[in-house]
């Protein structure tokens, strides 16, 4: 009996990934944003996701490229945005009680709800705290863990599509000051300008709900090992679209749909 249980277990996550396969080739991709443009300092919205979703179990805690899913390191200085001062190019630290966060979720239906109308531009997110690109900012959040530097940088998994941040992009989140790679990426993140942050458990997802944030690019990951990964695979519309942007080719990537 024992020895049947991987067999079934196997079994039941096929069937998992057959029906999620099924409903993605019945659902609509979300709709096309235009690029945006790659530069070092970036306005991004940002969502969350763990493996326990429903949506991920046939997965379990495994990333696009087979490796396993990462937390990120602990957020710096207790994830106190940073603030300009007016005419100074200095930064100083809000009282995180007056800081602006994003909408906490109680629930997976929540999150996801508000997932969908985010991957639409139809909820007001988190503004970008602003953070030129000076030594000040450069230096913002430094310890150990979220030090590129460092031996002990730890590097969080983030989900996006590969035609705006490609497999391999590392980048620091500049109100936390933690790190993440991009080794992931998702149906619903085709085509959108959303970076998908893992986390280990839902109740930090629901946390950190949607955010839109500054990043810091540290390193841009490569197109054509990208694409040389994506290629085989589209079959899947999702995965066609970023295939067709990274061909140079977004006219018919916003007609995948």
């Amino acid at each position: 009996m024992f020895k049947r249980l991987p067999r079934v277990f196997a079994g039941l996550m096929a069937a998992a990934a057959a029906m999620w396969m099924a409903a993605c080739g019945g659902t609509p991709l979300p709709p096309y944003e235009p690029p945006m443009a790659r530069t070092t300092f970036q306005n991004v919205r940002t969502t969350a996701y763990t493996h326990t979703e429903s949506d991920h179990l046939a997965y379990g805690n495994h990333n696009a490229l087979g490796g396993t899913l990462h937390a990120a390191g602990s957020p710096s200085r207790d994830a106190g945005y940073e603030s300009e001062v007016a005419g100074g190019g200095n930064y100083f630290p809000v009282n995180p009680a007056s800081r602006p966060s994003g909408p906490t979720m109680s629930s997976e239906e929540e999150r996801k709800a508000a997932f969908l109308a985010a991957r639409s531009g139809n909820v007001p997110t988190t503004p970008a705290i602003r953070v030129a690109n000076t030594q000040a900012a450069r230096s913002l959040p430094v310890n150990l863990e979220n030090d590129p530097l460092s031996t002990r940088a730890v590097y969080g998994s983030a989900a996006a599509d590969w035609s705006r941040w490609p497999a391999g992009t590392t980048f620091r989140i500049i109100p936390t000051g933690q790190l993440y790679k991009v080794d992931d990426y998702g149906f619903a993140l085709s085509g959108r300008n959303t970076i998908d942050l893992y986390m280990p458990s839902k109740s930090s997802m629901n946390q950190w709900g949607v955010r839109t944030v500054q990043i810091e690019i540290l390193q841009w990951g490569s197109d054509r090992e990208s694409l040389r990964l994506l290629a085989p695979h589209q079959s899947y519309r999702h995965i066609r679209r970023m295939v067709l942007e990274l061909e140079g080719k977004p006219k018919a990537a916003a007609n995948v749909h």
